[in-house]
């Protein structure tokens, strides 16, 4: 057979499959070959490039953004959520917030224990977290949770709103995120019954986090931060947070006396953690994330499709291997 010839058999074996969309066994019985040679036929279309296979779908930019992020920031999953042209702000957030909702949903049939930080990012979360029915799962905060403002983003009350949807119970940590002195710190510590909680908390199978900037943050909002630590915060070059905890760019802990008064679970004890769950939207989080991701503190993390692309270039190809 010449290629001429060989050429146009191909080209009439692939229309029949793919553009009429009879099976192998059809063609072969109307040319009168072997099932088999129609298969070799259709695979010999592929490798001359008569037929290419493309898969018209806004999935498969995100499975490629997602597979860039695992291997730049050497994590186990990155699922990129796509938003529409030229949302931000709330929306985004929400869109993040239910896809890790329905993610988080998927893993908890499996664990015993799951921990919750703060913020409103986790909020919405919570919000969208599907009703189920897993009465021997616990949900306990990561970080203290009473205050007067924003009461219904705290740890405490989210871990409350979990352990709802999921039909389990929850233990609130009866303390302050971050207290006003070393000293209520410690008094708070000395506490069996606050102690037991942070105990149980770095025991927790799966921790749910969000990522916190400092310069425009839910903690200014709230009153955690004063005008003298943001200029501390500054000095120190704070990048973003994670349960309170201010980082520096290579993720690491700011020795300082505001890091020292966070009441919760270590960020060495977050590292212990089996499954730690970063999630987090917005552009303006892209310096913060980076610095998470650089510290090895999330084995997931969920982010919009923007915060990605940003996330990536940003990382010029080795972030996560410095």
């Amino acid at each position: 057979m010449d290629s001429w010839t060989e050429k146009r058999e191909l080209v009439r074996v692939a229309k029949l499959y793919y553009m009429k969309g009879l099976t192998q066994a059809d063609i072969a019985k109307k040319i009168g070959v072997s099932r088999p040679i129609i298969s070799k036929l259709l695979q010999r279309a592929k490798d001359l490039g008569i037929v290419e296979i493309i898969i018209k779908d806004e999935t498969v930019s995100m499975v490629e953004l997602e597979q860039q992020l695992e291997a730049a920031y050497g994590l186990d999953e990155a699922i990129v959520v796509p938003v529409p042209e030229g949302e931000n702000g709330e929306l985004v957030k929400q869109v993040v917030a239910k896809a890790a909702a329905l993610h988080l949903a998927k893993l908890s049939r499996n664990v015993k224990r799951i921990g919750i930080s703060w913020g409103t990012t986790l909020y919405h979360l919570v919000q969208e977290f599907p009703y189920t029915r897993h009465s021997e799962i616990k949900v306990l905060p990561l970080v203290g949770g009473i205050g007067r403002h924003r009461i219904e983003i705290h740890s405490n009350q989210l871990a409350y709103e979990l352990s709802k949807k999921l039909g389990g119970s929850c233990e609130f940590l009866y303390a302050p995120a971050i207290a006003e002195t070393m000293e209520l710190k410690q008094q708070l510590l000395e506490s069996s019954e606050i102690q037991a909680l942070l105990d149980e908390a770095r025991r927790v199978d799966i921790a749910v986090v969000g990522v916190g900037t400092p310069y425009a943050s839910t903690m200014v909002e709230m009153g955690y931060l004063k005008q003298a630590e943001i200029d501390e915060l500054k000095r120190h070059e704070a990048i973003g947070d994670i349960g309170s905890r201010f980082i520096n760019r290579d993720g690491e802990a700011i020795d300082i006396p505001l890091n020292r008064r966070v009441i919760g679970i270590e960020l060495s004890d977050l590292r212990r953690i089996p499954t730690v769950i970063g999630v987090a939207s917005g552009i303006h989080k892209v310096e913060a994330l980076r610095g998470v991701l650089k510290g090895r503190y999330f084995h997931k993390i969920l982010v919009d499709e923007r915060t990605a692309r940003e996330l990536i270039k940003a990382d010029h190809g080795g972030a996560g291997h410095d």
